[in-house]
């Protein structure tokens, strides 16, 4: 079966594809909110960009998309009837990168979560995960060099 859009369609419907503030991200920051953590958004010094970092835990906290990132649920696991050996391809590159950028995350000292997509349904269940999680990272004492009021 091909395409119901036009390529052009298809185009434009891809390009409005969002990479940072998506939904499943905007429902991950509002619980981590409710929760009271402090977070930073798109770190662009950390490998791998990741969506939400909590620099006093060092805790890098990726939002990956069930399909765009080959989890292995029911959404994840499917592939488009058309193109089929370039969506392979792209989800095994996304694999690979997701693989390498947790290595030099967790190799600088980090420590690196994923939630997907799918698992953000249940809010309760997101709540207590992402509380345990804060739980099991504890605050890194500061050094008063990096305290905004040292002189």
């Amino acid at each position: 079966m091909s395409d119901v859009f036009t390529p052009e369609k298809r185009s434009a419907v891809m390009a409005r594809v969002k990479g940072k503030n998506t939904t499943p991200e905007l429902k991950v920051r509002k619980a981590l909110t409710a929760l009271g953590a402090r977070y930073r958004l798109n770190r662009k010094d950390l490998p791998g960009t990741p969506d939400i970092v909590l620099p006093g835990r060092r805790l890098a906290i990726f939002v990956h998309g069930c399909f765009w990132h080959g989890h292995d649920c029911p959404r994840g696991a499917r592939t488009p009837k058309a193109n089929r050996e370039y969506w392979t391809a792209k989800v095994a590159r996304n694999v690979a990168r997701d693989q390498r950028t947790s290595g030099e995350l967790s190799a600088a000292g980090w420590r690196v979560e994923t939630l997907w997509e799918c698992e953000l349904k249940d809010g309760a269940a997101l709540s207590e995960r992402l509380q345990r999680l804060l739980q099991q990272t504890p605050l890194t004492p500061r050094s008063p060099r990096s305290s905004p009021n040292w002189r």
